[in-house]
C-alpha cells in the first residue's frame, strides 16, 4: 500500500463505520489545519473588533457635530419675537420648578444606588438602622411619598387613563363609521339634474370672497385661481378683501385685480381703513355691501387656496332641492405635504380630520366644524345665524355652531379637493395650533348657554357639549400633556404610582395606527408621529388653558406664514405672472406707479445678513426635554425597560423641537 494512501472500510452501504488512516504524516496535516483555523478565527475576531472600534469615532464625530450645531443654534436663535414673553407664562414656571425638583431627586437616587441602600422593605427600617443624615432624609422621603404623594398621583393618573380610554373609544367609533362609509360607498348625492349650461340664467348667483392680510407670497395665485372658476361671468362676483397693512402690497394687489377686470372678470377690490375683528371683521364688512342681497351663495377661499375650475360646479348643486342645507364643505389637499418631516406629520393629522372626522360627522350627524375656507355657504343661513362675529379667534367654528343650533344641515364632500399649503416652519405651525386650540375654549364658554336653551334635540346638545367641545377640544390636550409630560416622569421618582405598560405603549401605538390609516404612505413615520403629537401637547394644553380662562394669549391672531407654493401645473403660469409684474407698473406712468416700481426694486435687493431671519429656541420644550431625560436616567437606574425607552425618545423629541430643528431651517 502506498505510504500516502488512506483506507476507508465501509460495513454497510448506508453507514460509514470505520475510517482507517494509514499515514505517518496525517497527524501533521491535521495539526496544520488546526493552526490555520486558529489564525483565521483570530483574524476574523480582530476584524470585527476593528469594525466595532471604528464605529465609536464615527459616533463621537457625529455627536460633536451635533453639539456644535446646537451651540450655534442657541447662539444665533432669535428669541425676541415671541408675542408673549415666556417668563410671564405660568406653565413655564411650573415646568422649571418640576425640573429642579426632579434633578434634586435624581441626585439622591444616584447616591442611594451607589450606596446600595436596599429600600424594598423600607417600612421595616427602624431609626437604629439609619446610616447618616442622607440615608435618614432618603428614608423619610420614601415613607412620605408612599403614604401621601403616591395616592394622589395614582388618583390623577387613573383619571387621565379613563379620559384616555374614552378618547380612544371615540377615535375607534369614528374609524368604524369611516369604514362603513367606504364599505357601502356612501357619498352625498345631487337631487335632480345639474344646471343648464346653455341657459346661464339657470345658475344661481354666487359671491366668491378671498380674505387676505399681508399675503405677499400667495395673492397672485389665489386671485388667478378664483378668476378661472367655471361659472357664468354674469352670475359670479369675486371680492378680494385685503386687510394688508403694507401700502406697497395694497397697490400690488389692486393692480392684480385691475388686470383681471380688464380681461372681463367680474372682480372688485376692497380695503378696510379700520381693520378690527381680524378675518371675521373683514368678512362681516364685506357682507354689508348693498349688492350682496342679489346673491344666494358665498364661497370663501383663503389666500393660499387654489380651487380647480370646477369647484363651484361640484359644490353649489348640492344645495339644489335641499332648502335646509346651509353649508357645503370641500376637503383640503396639500401641495407641500412631503416638503419636510413637519409637513408630513401635519398631513397625517389633517388626513384623519377630513377623511374620518368630517366625513363621519357630516354623514351621520349633518354637522361638523366649518374649516374656514374651501366651503360654500347659503347666505340666508349666515344671516339667520347672526352673521360673522368678532368675539373669538375661530369665527368659522362660531358660525357653524350657531347655524347648527338654528337647524341648518351641512354637507361634506370628501372627493372635492382644494389645494393649499401647510406651515413649513415650527414657529408658524405652533402659532396656528395655539389659535386652533384656544379659540374653541373661548367659544365653548360663550355658546354653552345658547346650546342649553336651543330647540335642537337632547342628543344633538349632548354631541355638541360632550363630543364636539369637551372630548375633542378640551380632554385631548389635557390628558395628553398631563399623562405623558407630567405623571409619567413623576412616576419614575414615585414608583409606587407607576403607569402600566399598556397605557404608555400599546394603546398609544394602536391609536396612532388608526390616525395614520387615512394616509397609508405615512406608515414609516408612525413613531415620529406619536412622539411629535405628545410634544405638541404642551402648546395645545397652554392654548386650551388660555382660552378657557380668558388669558391674554387667547385673543392673539397671527397670520400663518405662506411660502407661495403652487402645484406643478401652476408653476409656469405663476412664473409668467411674476415676470409681468414690473411691466404692469411701468405701463402706469403716474408718479405713484414710478414710486412703487422703486419700492419693488428696493425689496428685491440683497438682504443684509444681520437682518436675516433666524430659527428660534423654545424654552418650554427644552425644559420638558431636560425633565424627561432626567426621568429617563432615573428609569435606567431601576431598569424599567419600556418606560426608559419611551422617556428617552420623548425627551429627544422635545429637544429637537425646542431647538427648532424640525421643519423649515433658515439659519
Amino acid at each position: 500500500m502506498a505510504p500516502s494512501s488512506v483506507v476507508v472500510t465501509i460495513d454497510k452501504s448506508t453507514n460509514i463505520s470505520l475510517v482507517e488512516l494509514n499515514d505517518a504524516d496525517t497527524s501533521v496535516f491535521f495539526e496544520k489545519q488546526r493552526t490555520a483555523s486558529t489564525k483565521q478565527f483570530s483574524w476574523t475576531v480582530l476584524l470585527k473588533i476593528h469594525r466595532i472600534l471604528s464605529f465609536f469615532p464615527w459616533i463621537a464625530i457625529g455627536f460633536s457635530r451635533t453639539l456644535i450645531s446646537v451651540k450655534k443654534r442657541i447662539a444665533l436663535a432669535d428669541n425676541h419675537r415671541d408675542e408673549v414673553q415666556y417668563k410671564e407664562r405660568l406653565i413655564y414656571r411650573f415646568i422649571r420648578v418640576f425640573l429642579a425638583i426632579s434633578i434634586i431627586a435624581l441626585i439622591f437616587e444616584f447616591i442611594a444606588y451607589f450606596q446600595h441602600w436596599d429600600l424594598n422593605f423600607i417600612h421595616e427600617i427602624n431609626p437604629t438602622n439609619v446610616m447618616g443624615l442622607l440615608h435618614w432624609l432618603y428614608v423619610s422621603w420614601i415613607t412620605f411619598r408612599g403614604e401621601y404623594v403616591a395616592p394622589s398621583i395614582m388618583m390623577l393618573s387613573q383619571f387621565c387613563v379613563v379620559l384616555f380610554m374614552i378618547q380612544s373609544l371615540d377615535r375607534f367609533v369614528l374609524g368604524i363609521g369611516c369604514f362603513w362609509i367606504k364599505l357601502k360607498k356612501i357619498k352625498p348625492m345631487i337631487d335632480g339634474e345639474g344646471y343648464d349650461i346653455e341657459d346661464g340664467s339657470s345658475f344661481p348667483m354666487v359671491l366668491v370672497q378671498i380674505p387676505m392680510c399681508n399675503e405677499r407670497e400667495v395673492y397672485q395665485q389665489s386671485i388667478a385661481s378664483a378668476c378661472q372658476l367655471d361659472w357664468p361671468k354674469d352670475r359670479i362676483l369675486i371680492q378680494v378683501l385685503d386687510d394688508s397693512s403694507d401700502e406697497l402690497l395694497q397697490i400690488l394687489i389692486r393692480n392684480e385685480v385691475n388686470s383681471w377686470r380688464e380681461k372681463g372678470v367680474n372682480i372688485i377690490y376692497r380695503h378696510r381703513f379700520i381693520r378690527t375683528g381680524y378675518k371675521a371683521g373683514n368678512l362681516h364688512s364685506a357682507m354689508q355691501c348693498d349688492y350682496v342681497k342679489d346673491y344666494e351663495f358665498v364661497a370663501i377661499l383663503d389666500a393660499d387656496f387654489q380651487p380647480n375650475p370646477d369647484f363651484l360646479q361640484l359644490t353649489v348643486p348640492h344645495f339644489k332641492g335641499k332648502p335646509d342645507v346651509g353649508l357645503v364643505q370641500a376637503r383640503w389637499s396639500f401641495v407641500n405635504k412631503e416638503e419636510n418631516l413637519l409637513t408630513r406629520l401635519q398631513n397625517i393629522n389633517l388626513c384623519f380630520h377630513f377623511e374620518v372626522e368630517q366625513q363621519v360627522n357630516g354623514h351621520f350627524l349633518g354637522f361638523f366644524g366649518f374649516n374656514g375656507t374651501a366651503g360654500v355657504w347659503r347666505i340666508k343661513a349666515l344671516e339667520e345665524s347672526g352673521g360673522w362675529l368678532e368675539r373669538t379667534t375661530v369665527e368659522d367654528m362660531d358660525i357653524a355652531v350657531r347655524a347648527h343650533l338654528n337647524g341648518w344641515k351641512f354637507v361634506y364632500l370628501n372627493d372635492v379637493k382644494v389645494l393649499c399649503e401647510l406651515p413649513e416652519s415650527y414657529e408658524a405651525y405652533k402659532k396656528q395650533q395655539h389659535r386652533w386650540h384656544s379659540g374653541p375654549m373661548q367659544l365653548f364658554r360663550l355658546c354653552l348657554p345658547a346650546i342649553l336653551k336651543s330647540k335642537i334635540s337632547k342628543w344633538k346638545k349632548a354631541n355638541l357639549i360632550f363630543l364636539f367641545f369637551l372630548l375633542r377640544k378640551l380632554i385631548l390636550p389635557f390628558y395628553s400633556f398631563t399623562l405623558f409630560c407630567v405623571i409619567l416622569p413623576l412616576t419614575m421618582f414615585i414608583p409606587e404610582a407607576e403607569l402600566p405598560i399598556w397605557v404608555i405603549c400599546y394603546v398609544p401605538v394602536t391609536m396612532s395606527l388608526l390616525n395614520i390609516l387615512p394616509a397609508p404612505k405615512s406608515f414609516p413615520f408612525l413613531m415620529p408621529y406619536l412622539l411629535f403629537e405628545n410634544t405638541m401637547s404642551v402648546t395645545k394644553f397652554n392654548a386650551m388653558v388660555s382660552g378657557l380662562f380668558q388669558l391674554g394669549s387667547a385673543y392673539e391672531w397671527v397670520v400663518t406664514k405662506k411660502t407661495g407654493r403652487s402645484s406643478e401645473s401652476d408653476l409656469l403660469a405663476f412664473a409668467e405672472r411674476q415676470s409681468k409684474n414690473e411691466d404692469k407698473i411701468q405701463r402706469r406712468l403716474s408718479d405713484s406707479g414710478l414710486e412703487m416700481l422703486g419700492k419693488v426694486k428696493e425689496q428685491e435687493a440683497p438682504v443684509d445678513p444681520k437682518m436675516k431671519k433666524k430659527n428660534r429656541i423654545y424654552r418650554k420644550e427644552l425644559a420638558l426635554a431636560c425633565l424627561l431625560l432626567t426621568a429617563a436616567t432615573r428609569s435606567l437606574l431601576s431598569a424599567h425597560g419600556i418606560h426608559f425607552y419611551f422617556l428617552l425618545f420623548q425627551g429627544l423629541s422635545f429637544l429637537v423641537v425646542g431647538l427648532d430643528l424640525i421643519g423649515e431651517q433658515v439659519a
